[in-house]
């Protein structure tokens, strides 16, 4: 599989598993399908993993940790987030997570961008995972927090980085202004835009993308499906946009995007993939899996071939805009 050096050392291949579902997010999965699902990822040629304390309550990293725990260190990429620090609740875990993980609340997430906060977090992420060293360390959803967040938050990050406790530090969004305000003020080596950049949003490309390649810095596009209307070859009547019931307009335009892929022999998921690694700045495209089979399913995905002239049709169509700096072949870099 195709990879990114970043200029700090960190490997990126094309596509990582995001492990947000290894956590239970929405359902349980079984430890056998989650498993599953990163030795399936392996053997697709993944080797970028990207987990959080708030995905499950530290379930996700607990195990993704477990199921890497037998590859060589040296040949995979991890990367977790702080921000949500897990402090133990006891007297909630009789209650079910409030947060979107099917999980026990035996902990609750107190915002925290201090540097205290940062080092205890990734302290217990370390513990979690099984591992001595995390690769990439992101800022989680820093929205409310731009204060803390772009002065300590960062600067404990960057701190990390300067003493080789981590490789490379980043921010990770649903939103791309904020991003690009990280990248124009502050030393980051990339950032994870979710949802931002893909075939129903552009907004990434407004600001984020254009500033993130002249400054040098990595782009980790995540939630390409926009939480499920770009999942399947046609939108079903009830599918989610942004973890909401998508409008009427919306699965319209979904829609008439599947009827041009279909014209070029090309599936939506598989466009949908495609898209946001023809821009020049963008390193990884991350992509959730509950098992085993879903993994392939990504890995097939990210393979198919996309011919330019699809882009080119959707483009004339105003479906899609050009997208600055493209590589002839999409998903190469230029």
């Amino acid at each position: 599989m195709r990879s990114r050096t970043l200029a700090r050392g960190p490997v990126l291949t094309a596509l990582g598993l995001g492990a947000a579902q290894l956590g239970n997010l929405a359902r349980k999965t079984s430890d056998t399908d989650a498993r599953g699902a990163v030795d399936a990822a392996w053997d697709s040629g993944v080797r970028y993993f990207d987990t959080a304390p708030h995905y499950g309550l530290g379930l996700s990293e607990r195990r993704l940790g477990a199921a890497l725990a037998r590859r060589p260190r040296a040949e995979y990429t991890v990367s977790t987030k702080v921000g949500r620090l897990l402090v133990p609740s006891p007297e909630t875990a009789h209650r079910q997570d409030d947060g979107g993980f099917a999980v026990p609340a035996a902990f609750r997430r107190d915002w925290d961008f201090s540097r205290d906060g940062i080092l205890r977090s990734l302290e217990g992420s370390l513990t979690r995972l099984g591992l001595d060293h995390v690769d990439i360390v992101y800022l989680h959803d820093p929205d409310e927090h731009w204060q803390q967040a772009s002065t300590t938050g960062v600067d404990t990050l960057v701190g990390l980085r300067d003493q080789g406790v981590v490789k490379a530090v980043g921010v990770g969004m649903n939103q791309a202004a904020m991003l690009a305000e990280f990248v124009r003020r502050s030393d980051v080596d990339l950032v994870m835009v979710a949802g931002r950049h893909t075939l129903l949003d552009q907004s990434a490309q407004d600001e984020l993308l254009p500033l993130a390649r002249e400054r040098g810095v990595g782009v980790v596009a995540a939630a390409v499906y926009n939480s499920g209307l770009l999942a399947a070859d046609r939108p079903p009547g009830d599918a989610t946009y942004d973890y909401q019931p998508a409008s009427r307009e919306l699965i319209a335009r979904a829609d008439a995007l599947a009827d041009v892929c279909e014209r070029h022999g090309v599936t939506l998921p598989e466009a949908a993939i495609a898209y946001p690694l023809r821009h020049p700045a963008v390193v990884s495209v991350v992509l959730g899996a509950r098992d085993a089979g879903q993994s392939r399913t990504n890995a097939a995905r990210l393979a198919a071939g996309v011919p330019n002239a699809l882009w080119t049709e959707l483009a004339d169509l105003g479906l899609l805009p050009e997208v600055p700096g493209a590589p002839s072949t999409p998903g190469e870099p230029s």
